[in-house]
């Protein structure tokens, strides 16, 4: 099987990945099922890179049905060891403004009906998530960004909370203004559990996130519709997939390490040799420390 050192997860809009040489289509099984489409491996600038459509090509899944476990493991068993992921959201900020991106530092999960953890059936672990965002990562996103995008309007916000909802709907005006009050600083439905399982696989994670609309809470801005989030983010998509390609370049020139990378270290709780069979089977891809990835990659 291709291995790959990066993976880069593509939100609404975001379905494919300019540049990339080599390209192969790869179909992986997982536990979990299928992934939400054929990952796309190729190699960017030397750097093998695995490419996947989040909801889809054609935008076929909605958030609640995106197959977030068997997308994580699936880029896994590829060997990743870094996922970009890039994301639309709505600002709750002013300062947010849209077509600004933002890279979050922090998640605050409200959905409700999402399988969020690899673990049970006789696994336990209880991976550490205070940061749940690779500094390294976020960092490169961020050089990324201000190597390509200096003469752009748009501007870069280096932090905040991305606050996820379950969706499909978009909130409420007393939802809007609740979770400002909670000090989150954009909205989205799609970066949860994905971070979440992307540490369970020792994965190091950073979102790019591209805010499109001030969702509903803004006193002199329309309320956002989807026709108006999709105009604004396909505006930025060659932006993202431009900061994306050169946040690639960093990673694999620089391949750093992450607390990320041994998350199970002290996460797994459950000796290996009390783990039912099956359930071993399913984790065991997830338990070895992430390699990085020599220059010349056998396949």
């Amino acid at each position: 099987m291709a291995r790959a050192l990066i993976g880069v997860i593509g939100g609404s809009g975001l379905y494919e990945m300019p540049g990339l040489s080599e390209v192969e289509a790869l179909r992986i099984d997982t536990p979990f099922g299928a992934p939400s489409d054929t990952i796309v491996w190729g190699k960017l600038q030397g750097i093998p890179v695995a490419f996947l459509a989040r909801h889809g090509r054609g935008h076929r899944l909605i958030p609640g049905e995106v197959p977030y476990r068997a997308n994580i493991h699936a880029l896994r068993q590829l060997g990743v060891r870094y996922i970009l992921s890039l994301s639309a959201v709505g600002s709750l900020r002013e300062e947010v403004r849209p077509l600004d991106m933002l890279i979050p530092d922090q998640f605050i999960d409200m959905t409700r009906k999402r399988d969020s953890t690899f673990f049970g059936g006789g696994a336990v672990a209880h991976v550490a998530m205070a940061d749940p965002v690779c500094p390294s990562v976020a960092r490169c996103l961020a050089q990324a960004f201000e190597r390509t995008q200096a003469d752009q309007p748009i501007r870069l916000h280096r932090q905040g909370s991305y606050v996820c909802i379950e969706g499909p709907q978009f909130s409420s005006r007393a939802e809007s203004h609740w979770y400002r009050s909670m000090g989150a600083s954009v909205i989205g439905m799609t970066n949860m559990p994905e971070a979440k399982l992307a540490r369970e696989a020792q994965i190091a994670y950073a979102t790019l996130a591209m805010a499109t609309d001030y969702d509903c809470w803004h006193p002199r801005e329309a309320a956002v519709t989807a026709a108006v989030a999709i105009a604004n983010l396909q505006q930025n998509a060659a932006r993202a997939q431009q900061i994306a390609a050169e946040a690639i370049r960093l990673l694999g020139e620089e391949q750093p390490h992450s607390f990320a990378h041994s998350a199970l270290e002290s996460g797994l709780v459950t000796p290996l040799e009390a783990l039912p069979k099956d359930t071993l089977a399913v984790i065991k891809p997830l338990l070895a420390p992430t390699e990085p990835v020599p220059e010349e990659v056998e396949r």
